[in-house]
Formats: C-alpha cells, structure tokens, sequence
C-alpha cells in the first residue's frame, strides 16, 4: 500500500509518494511469513515440551496433560478426536502420549509438525534422564526417594482417573456405547490380552451395533 505526504516549497505544494515496505523490499514480506511459520512450530515444540516435562509415571500419565493442553487450552482437537488417537494410538507402535502428540502435530502442521509435536514431548524427559543416569543409582534406595515416588504414582493415578471420566462422558453416549464399554471393561479385567485387540473388536463391535439400528429403524 502506499501513501502520500505534502510539503510546501516557495509557494508550491509538492505531493511525495512513498511506497509501501514491502514493495520496496519483498524480502521483508517473505521474512515476515518465515518468522510466523517458525513462531507456529516454536508453540507447537514449547507446548508438547510442556507435557513432557511435566509427566510422571510413563505415557499414560501423560493423557490427562494433553487434554488440557491440547483439547481445552489451545483447541487444537475437540475431545473426540484426542479420544480417537489415543485409540489409534494404542494400537500403533512405540508410546501412546507420543503417538498422540505426533498425531496432533501432523494434523495441524502436516509431517513436520508431526516431527516437531513428537520431538517436544520427548525432549524434556531425555534431557533429564540424560542428567539423573549418572546420579539415579545413588539415590534411589533414599527412603524419601522412595516415598516420594510412592506419592507421585498416587497423583498420576487420580489425574488419568480424572482424564477418563471426562472421556467417557463424551463417549459413552447411548445403548450401543454403553453395552461396547461395559463388554472392553470385562474383558480388560478377566482377560490378559494386548489392548490392541480390544480396539479392534471394539470398531467392529460398533459398525455391526449400527447396523442393526438402522435394520431396525
């Protein structure tokens, strides 16, 4: 955009013309753009650094995180979706939290979010083991060391608690639902089998459940 300015000399108004910074230089656009590309992927990198520095007890502790991070403070997903990756990723390779945030990452920023998104859970928790392994050994049969942990897997255990009663109120929404919980629920407690399987089963439980609804209707 340009714009204009007056001045007066010896009697005459002289109107100046002066053109936009960027169309004097359009490396300063294509700067801007840059620095808010890398602004964006700097966000995405502090947030899930975020969860991963502040997990204890492994990739299931980190679930409760990641839904107030993820789904309540930034909107990145709504709670079906986080709900939808944690499914997807249990059943993938490697742990639940950084698949999630790796599934996070690639649907906002495509895959080098997704390297960005994963590379941000996981670098707090190198960076501190890399500094507790030379020390971890001489500590750990500390009795408060010990209690201390015992404290931490008691929080970690009511913070997931705290993570699946929010999921399951958005998930078990009628009959079908309720009847595929109460089935993985029994199953997860009698039988000894990847949790894989259970989502398998599950997907199917609820294509074949819909179906016969709609026959029905």
């Amino acid at each position: 955009m340009d714009f204009y300015t007056e001045a007066a000399a010896g009697g005459r108004r002289i109107v100046h013309r002066h053109e936009s910074g960027d169309r004097r230089n359009p490396a300063a656009g294509i700067r801007m753009k840059e620095e808010t590309g890398l602004k964006k992927y700097w966000e995405l990198f502090i947030t899930f650094a975020k969860v991963g520095v502040m997990t204890f007890g492994g990739g299931m502790a980190m679930l409760p995180i990641l839904q107030r991070e993820v789904a309540e403070s930034k909107h990145w997903v709504n709670e079906e979706e986080l709900a939808d990756y944690y499914a997807i990723g249990q059943c993938t390779p490697g742990i639940i939290a950084v698949n999630t945030a790796t599934f996070v990452g690639q649907k906002l920023y495509g895959m080098l979010g997704g390297v960005v998104a994963t590379i941000g859970v996981v670098f707090p928790s190198l960076i501190i083991i890399s500094i507790l392994a030379g020390l971890i050994n001489n500590f750990s049969d500390l009795v408060w060391v010990q209690n201390g942990f015992a404290g931490i897997q008691v929080c970690v255990c009511i913070l997931i608690l705290n993570a699946v009663v929010k999921l399951l109120k958005k998930s078990v929404v009628d009959k079908r639902t309720l009847v595929i919980f109460l089935l993985v629920l029994a199953g997860g407690c009698a039988l000894n089998v990847s949790p894989a399987l259970f989502v398998v089963l599950s997907a199917l439980a609820g294509i074949v459940l819909k179906q016969l609804e709609v026959k029905k209707a």
